[in-house]
């Protein structure tokens, strides 16, 4: 598939790239993705929540009232589960929430991804470009420039570039990463895929192991 490829501001250049089709046009695994993105969150999480059960509450052990006679249920000690201030019931353990899966399936997830955004038109190539120092009002210039200003974009750079990901850092509807980096989850969030022409080769490399 060939693509045109503009710059910063937002020009046509005379160059186009011609897109692996083996990488931006399989046929998608929608099921892959739902995979992908399922480890990627719950790697993710902390795990650490913890609720009290009845033999970690602090409290007497003492019956409160006699078994039978009172017209009322029977009760054990104050750190029943069915009074206030009580242990929980199966209350929620520490636990490690994150699982295996192979790596065909993420690559295979990742080509799904690139595709749909490419066949949504949603996937732009961008000449290679840097900045002189960090400056978000540059930044802020090349989405404008590029029509991306209100959609949350993901650019998508071959090597650590300080100077851009300093500019981009402290915007909230757009993000920078390295190529070799790039995960399912970060494609699909972004309504707006931003290729540096030289990260497409990174890319390839990554995903055609």
């Amino acid at each position: 598939m060939e693509l045109a490829v503009y710059n910063i501001d937002g020009k046509k250049t005379a160059k186009t790239v011609n897109l692996n089709d083996e990488i931006f046009g399989i046929e998608p695994n929608d099921h892959v993705i739902y995979l992908d993105v399922k480890q990627y969150l719950a790697n993710k999480r902390q795990g650490t929540h913890k609720s009290k059960e009845r033999n970690e509450v602090a409290g007497s052990t003492r019956k409160l009232r006699r078994q039978k006679g009172t017209g009322g249920a029977r009760i054990g000690d104050i750190k029943a589960p069915t009074l206030r201030g009580g242990g929980r019931i199966f209350g929620p353990k520490p636990r490690d929430y994150s699982f295996k899966l192979n790596k065909k399936v993420k690559i295979l997830a990742r080509k799904s991804a690139l595709t749909y955004k490419v066949k949504e038109n949603n996937l732009m190539i961008i000449e290679d470009f840097s900045f002189e120092q960090p400056k978000t009002k540059q930044y802020i210039s090349m989405l404008n420039n590029l029509s991306l200003s209100d959609k949350k974009s993901l650019l998508v750079i071959p090597d650590v570039d300080r100077n851009i990901i300093l500019s981009a850092r402290n915007l909230p509807k757009t993000s920078v990463v390295l190529a070799s980096d790039l995960n399912t989850y970060q494609i699909l969030d972004a309504q707006r895929i931003l290729l540096v022409e030289s990260s497409i080769e990174k890319i390839e490399n990554t995903l055609l192991k």
